[in-house]
C-alpha cells in the first residue's frame, strides 16, 4: 500500500453540519480536498467516514499525518 501524500501543510477550516456524513480524504490525492473524490482507488488508502456532534467550525487535517483523523493535531508544523 502507498503512503498518504501531503495535500497541504496547513489544516482546512470548514463549517460542518451536525448529523451529516462526510468522507475525509486520507490519501491526499483528492482534487476536492479535504474530502474524497475517489482518487484513493489508485493507491488503496480508503477515505474516512465521519460526522460531527454539532454544527460548527472544524479544522480538518491537510497534511494527512494527524494522529486524530480527520481533525488537525498540529503535526503539519513538524513536516
Amino acid at each position: 500500500m502507498d503512503q498518504p501524500v501531503c495535500a497541504q501543510k496547513s489544516p482546512f477550516k470548514l463549517t460542518l453540519e451536525a448529523g451529516k456524513d462526510y468522507w475525509w480524504c486520507a490519501c491526499g490525492r483528492s482534487a476536492k480536498q479535504p474530502f474524497c473524490d475517489g482518487s484513493h482507488k489508485v493507491c488503496g488508502i480508503a477515505p474516512l467516514k465521519f460526522s460531527v456532534p454539532k454544527t460548527a467550525d472544524y479544522w480538518l487535517c491537510g497534511c494527512k499525518a494527524t494522529a486524530k483523523p480527520p481533525f488537525c493535531d498540529g503535526r503539519h508544523k513538524t513536516l
